[in-house]
């Protein structure tokens, strides 16, 4: 997992409403951070990209021309060094889940605080996720069974990882990061220190090229590690939330 220097990020806009852009370029430059770029569609917002190389993009998912979702595949592929941060009305978005299983480093909810929104920039500029764990298992149990079938039956996966390159341990921990546990319940679970779990996941993560922990949450739903419905160790399932749940998201 990269980090950036202390540097305030660079930030690119993107949503089809001028008044959103706005609102958050005055709310993030009123707080030290450096919007570079705007874009009102996601053909803009990939052009902005290019020709700006942002740190981090607010991405609205559901733009004209070209949608939020294309757009950061697109850039992910293109800027892979780049944070994307889906906007959404709801928190349980079925494109939401694309997003994270795309590179997406999370998402919020167009009605964020402030304080909020220029926390969660400042936070994956750092290259950590946005959404907690347990919130990105709850998306993934949600809308990974309805993914795109193959003859075999199986969920064609989204992000395609070699798995053989960890070791039995990185494995276990990868299961472990999917049901939601954090670092300091990893190292109680297995019986290690937390440095330890910590350097496991950095391992992970190099091996298998993932950006942050959202993404290994869908990486381990969409390889079979983890199986919708299974919670973590010694603790009961949690109820699902309401699919208008307007709570703010979790860092």
């Amino acid at each position: 997992m990269t980090t950036r220097s202390d540097a305030a990020p660079r930030v690119v806009i993107a949503d089809d409403q001028e008044l959103v852009r706005t609102g958050f370029r005055l709310i993030l430059t009123a707080r030290g951070i450096d919007v570079v770029g705007e874009a009102g569609d996601g053909a803009e917002a990939v052009a902005a990209v290019r020709r700006l190389r942002p740190d981090v993009v607010l991405m609205d998912i559901r733009m004209p021309a070209m949608d939020g979702l294309e757009a950061a595949r697109r850039i992910l592929t293109q800027a892979p060094d780049c944070r994307v941060i889906m906007l959404t009305t709801f928190d349980l978005d079925q494109y939401v889940y694309a997003a994270l299983a795309a590179g997406a480093s999370g998402f919020l909810l167009k009605d964020v605080t402030p304080a909020h929104l220029a926390a969660a920039v400042r936070l994956v500029d750092t290259g950590d996720a946005l959404l907690a764990p347990s919130i990105t298992r709850r998306l993934v149990e949600r809308f990974a069974p309805s993914a795109p079938r193959t003859g075999s039956g199986l969920a064609t996966p989204a992000v395609h990882r070699d798995l053989a390159a960890l070791t039995p341990r990185e494995r276990e921990v990868l299961t472990l990061m999917g049901r939601g546990l954090s670092n300091s319940e990893l190292a109680r679970e297995l019986t290690l220190s937390e440095a330890t779990v910590k350097t496991h996941v950095a391992r992970i993560f190099a091996k298998l090229t993932l950006r942050d922990r959202a993404q290994a949450v869908v990486l381990a739903y969409e390889t079979g590690l983890v199986s919708p419905g299974e919670s973590a160790p010694n603790s009961a399932p949690s109820p699902p939330a309401p699919p208008t749940s307007r709570a703010p998201c979790s860092f």
